[in-house]
């Protein structure tokens, strides 16, 4: 496949980048995206030129390091599909492919694709996590939940924390984000200590961080790697009025 990349470069959050154009032969559409971009880099490095900086780490759509905005998409054109798990079969030969980094406040450009995202980390620093000592681990199945309430926090555990909601936002809101890691522990008996507090503190580091408001159009789930459901940010509007009310009391 031949292939014209235009990639956004940014020496630093302080200097302004620009889309700058690449282009790239012999790319077969059995290599990831990534594959795809160290080949780019090997042409860059071979010609004195810069690399392009891009997180990535375990590249099998389970960290979420691979942020890219490929062709106006978070993660690129699949549905339910990291960057590193996207592969060049899903672009046609002699395509123009347009790459840019996440783009929200609260997402500042640390250079060319890499953003950072410690925003999120302090979100789950907030209160995202369950501070009572257990002791040992406990023995499988040895607290009762129930299956219905098992599954729906499995799913909302299967975030991996990428930041595509926040990108695919027209407010860059990360309520998908923050309620996922809300609903994961509210659902379980360990969570429910500090299930009120753990919601107040999680959505005011939130609005602390810069994200926007939701509005509920839905592009956060529309475009979401690991398909978080909406219900999530509906279950942490009530366990976070719920707080609101009894804090009131």
């Amino acid at each position: 496949m031949n292939l014209t990349l235009k990639v956004w470069r940014q020496k630093n959050n302080k200097s302004q980048g620009k889309l700058e154009t690449y282009q790239l032969s012999g790319i077969s559409e059995d290599m990831s995206f990534l594959e795809m971009f160290d080949v780019l880099n090997e042409k860059l490095i071979t010609e004195n030129q810069e690399p392009v900086a891009f997180d990535h780490d375990c590249r099998e759509g389970i960290c979420g390091m691979c942020s890219m905005y490929i062709n106006g998409r978070p993660h690129g054109p699949l549905q339910g599909v990291t960057t590193c798990q996207l592969h060049m079969r899903s672009f046609k030969d002699g395509d123009t492919i347009v790459v840019e980094p996440w783009r929200a406040q609260a997402f500042p450009v640390v250079k060319d694709l890499v953003t950072d995202r410690s925003s999120f980390d302090r979100i789950i620093s907030a209160g995202g996590f369950v501070s009572v000592n257990t002791g040992n681990a406990r023995d499988a199945n040895s607290i009762p939940v129930p299956k219905t309430d098992a599954d729906a926090s499995f799913a909302a555990a299967a975030c991996i924390g990428c930041g595509a909601c926040v990108a695919a936002c027209k407010n860059a809101s990360a309520m998908l984000f923050t309620s996922a890691k809300i609903t994961q522990l509210a659902l379980l008996p360990q969570g429910q200590a500090e299930r009120q507090s753990r919601a107040l503190k999680m959505v005011a580091q939130m609005d602390e961080e810069g994200f926007g408001a939701c509005t509920n159009t839905g592009a956060c789930a529309a475009e979401c790697p690991k398909e978080i459901s909406l219900e999530n940010i509906a279950q942490m509007n009530r366990d976070y009025f719920s707080a609101e009310f009894a804090t009131k009391e």
